[in-house]
């Protein structure tokens, strides 16, 4: 365990995903976890036979193959199988009233004509007609032919034909998706829908948001027969499946095992150091899915040039979470609880303002293996707009913050009321999570939900550094937030470690 080829620093999806294409072309790979369970934003926890999810609850493009998702490209390519469950609906509750959407083309004009009348609709239809060239342009290069040397040459030229078709649209796709709806937008109950999904997609609302990801989006969700997916056990099955990949080909996992910095030899990362002081050595690579203010502690003074330094820690950081994890008495409720529901409090305040969008997340309806018989499990949230600033300086055992927690949940209570109006005397396990507890069991600098680097107006860095032997992947890196995006980051990271020649053969071997 004191030697290996490469060490991925953090169990993240993104780092998993490397880990296990790593394994997969016959790497000897390591990976490190500080926490005792594998996962990162994505591991389950466990309380009195109810399971939660720490992070991500929206999945699609999981459930079929060939798929645009890179996630579950990685899983075909490890030859790991993901059951899922599929649904269509999700629930709204909004300031211009409750109603359910569906993906899909048509339902969702139904609830415009309802809600805004037919110019809406005809906005809407302009917008998909808009969207539908951009949304195969965004998957004509797949991530999975990425990767950052010159050998890129010979596994992007692959692809080279279908890039130059789409030529014209690949460069609108590097801007804001605000660029795409001006002009053809103009209902304000659309701009502030867009807004939203564009917020749960990046963190940012459209102006903000990079193009490419929201056609990535519209090809996936608005496509005909579409379903989206829940994996059968959470977000812990798709960790699972990733480790599986990683060990079945060699690869190790080790918990509990703290990097407190990457060794440097030579102007080389060579390894890590432990908390308990144990050296691993990696003759080949250190990969990084720690967030971009998280790896530059790791590397001793000197080792990353001035400029790069300054610059990584300029990085502009999305907020962090509220969650509230809860197990319920499902007696008496509804047959038809949805799975997910959304709660928007004030367009006029911005879907990033504080409190303002929450999440609701009841996974057991559709599996009921996360909670004992007549049960249900809750998880809700509030994505990404929580400031860290009002948390910082606080003692986690100390009566205030016992008291802001409390005082921070409220809206999350009030939230799921709309939806289960005696969810408080229905509670057999309430855990209310914080940006501290966000930063204290992922290890994520001040809680954040990633780096907010506008569309336009900055890139997200590949995963190469300064430093020769250091890599990075994750939600730092280049494509950004959201599992799709930092699985396919773990991919790149991956092929830029290995020979074209393997690369090019993976590419043909998953077509």
């Amino acid at each position: 365990m004191n030697n290996t080829e490469v060490i991925v620093i953090g169990s993240g999806i993104g780092g998993l995903s490397c880990a296990a294409l790593l394994a997969h072309y016959g790497i000897d790979v390591t990976v490190v976890e500080s926490h005792s369970i594998a996962g990162g934003a994505a591991h389950v926890f466990e309380r009195n036979g109810y399971k939660f999810e720490s992070g991500p609850s929206l999945y699609s493009g999981l459930s079929y193959t060939p798929s645009p998702n890179p996630l579950r490209q990685v899983l075909d390519v490890i030859g790991e199988d993901l059951p899922c469950v599929n649904y269509d609906t999700w629930g709204c509750y909004l300031p211009e009233g409750n109603f359910d959407t569906q993906v899909g083309a048509d339902q969702f004009c139904q609830v415009l004509q309802k809600l805004r009348g037919d110019k809406a609709v005809a906005e809407w239809r302009k917008l998909q007609e808009i969207m539908t060239p951009l949304g195969k342009s965004a998957i004509a290069l797949p991530p999975a032919a990425l990767r950052y040397d010159l050998g890129a040459v010979l596994t992007v030229g692959k692809f080279a034909p279908a890039l130059l078709q789409q030529a014209a649209n690949v460069i609108k796709l590097t801007g804001s998706f605000s660029n795409i709806i001006d002009g053809v937008i103009t209902d304000p109950f659309i701009r502030n829908w867009l807004d939203l999904l564009c917020f749960l997609l990046s963190g940012l609302p459209a102006n903000g948001t990079i193009a490419a990801e929201v056609a990535f989006m519209f090809a996936d969700w608005y496509r005909p027969g579409v379903q989206l997916d829940y994996p059968i056990g959470g977000s812990g099955t798709i960790v699972n499946a990733l480790v599986r990949g990683l060990t079945k080909n060699g690869g190790k996992l080790i918990l509990n095992a703290h990097v407190e910095q990457v060794l440097v030899e030579n102007n080389r990362a060579v390894g890590v150091r432990l908390r308990n002081s144990q050296e691993i050595k990696a003759s080949k690579a250190v990969v990084s899915n720690a967030s971009v203010w998280d790896t530059l502690k790791l590397i001793p003074p000197g080792a990353l040039p001035k400029w790069y330094v300054e610059k990584q820690q300029k990085t502009p950081e999305c907020d962090s979470f509220m969650h509230l994890h809860l197990g319920i008495d499902a007696t008496g409720l509804p047959e038809n609880l949805g799975i997910h529901y959304i709660v928007v409090n004030d367009w006029e305040k911005g879907v990033n303002a504080p409190q303002n969008v929450v999440l609701i997340s009841i996974p057991s309806v559709l599996d009921s293996s996360l909670a004992p018989p007549v049960k249900h499990v809750i998880h809700v949230y509030t994505p990404g707009n929580e400031p860290y600033q009002i948390w910082q300086g606080l003692e986690r055992n100390s009566e205030e913050y016992k008291l802001l927690k409390q005082e921070r949940a409220e809206v999350m209570w009030q939230a799921l009321e709309r939806i289960i109006p005696d969810i408080r005397s229905r509670c057999e396990v309430s855990l209310v999570g914080t940006p501290l507890t966000h930063g204290r069991f992922l290890r994520r600098h001040h809680g954040s939900y990633g780096p907010g680097i506008v569309a336009g107006k900055g890139l997200f860095p590949g995963a190469t550094t300064p430093l020769s032997g250091l890599l990075c992947c994750g939600d730092s890196t280049f494509p950004g937030i959201g599992l799709p995006a930092v699985a396919a980051s773990g991919m790149m990271a991956a092929n830029t470690i290995v020979p074209v020649q393997q690369h090019l053969q993976l590419l043909n071997d998953i077509g």
